[in-house]
């Protein structure tokens, strides 16, 4: 089977410590890994506000991974979502090969920033 290009962002509550804060994307870390699944990128935006509430919290702590996987992985990644309590949010989505080389892209910094013009 071939492995696809995914990206899932979760938001944990913001009560959590740090240490829970760590477990808890430890454990969906673990739940990719497990399925072997490939984690490409993980990125930690931290504490955000929310753009609206959610169960009365206006913040919470933003984390995304970009992986390579079974699609079947997926359903299981979600499915512990769900059952996790300290995760108010989630969203997965299937990366297509563009959005998969704007990825690349940006974590070299060359997006976002003016290309600089070679004077003659």
């Amino acid at each position: 089977m071939e492995l696809k290009n995914y990206e899932t962002v979760f938001i944990l509550t913001p009560v959590l410590s740090e240490q829970q804060t760590k477990d808890a994307v430890e454990k969906f870390k673990k739940v990719l890994t497990d399925n072997a699944a490939e984690i490409v990128h993980e990125d930690a935006w931290g504490m955000r506000k929310l753009a609206y509430p959610i169960q009365n919290k206006h913040t919470g702590y933003y984390q995304i991974f970009e992986f390579k996987a079974e699609p079947s992985v997926i359903a299981k990644l979600e499915l512990e979502y769900k059952r996790d309590e300290k995760v108010i949010r989630f969203l997965t989505t299937a990366l297509d090969k563009h959005a998969v080389l704007y990825n690349e892209k940006k974590r070299k910094g060359l997006v976002g920033k003016k290309q600089e013009t070679k004077e003659a």
